[in-house]
């Protein structure tokens, strides 16, 4: 699986995600750091990334564009930092694998995790 790590999230996921198993590079070293959430958007469907997040707003531009992808996993809550986040996060993308490659919004808390399929109905939103 493919990581593309938001602004909002600090590098030191890259080599934690690495470890695991999964490839990931951080926005700031591909793309603009101002960028637009759409223009990340783009880049991630265009080069076959999912978003890591904290943002809300890749959701909402998911449920806008009734979008198959990319897939959006967005980290809520608590501590962002890998040393804290990172064992949920890795379970979670692991757990949710074939979703996520699949085309999904993903939103996981230390408490727990919900998935969506995509496109996202009107219900889901």
């Amino acid at each position: 699986m493919r990581l593309l790590i938001d602004m909002n999230l600090s590098r030191t996921w890259m080599p934690y995600l690495a470890q695991a198993g999964f490839e990931a590079i951080h926005w700031a070293d591909v793309g603009n750091p101002k960028a637009l959430d759409h223009e990340i958007m783009a880049f991630a469907r265009q080069n076959g990334f999912s978003v890591f997040t904290r943002d809300l707003d890749f959701g909402e531009l998911l449920a806008l564009n009734n979008s198959l992808g990319p897939s959006v996993v967005q980290l809520r809550g608590g501590d962002p930092m890998p040393d804290v986040s990172g064992a949920v996060v890795v379970s979670v993308l692991n757990g949710f694998r074939e979703k996520i490659e699949g085309g999904a919004l993903v939103t996981i808390s230390l408490a727990r995790a919900r998935v969506r399929v995509l496109p996202l109905r009107k219900a889901d939103r």
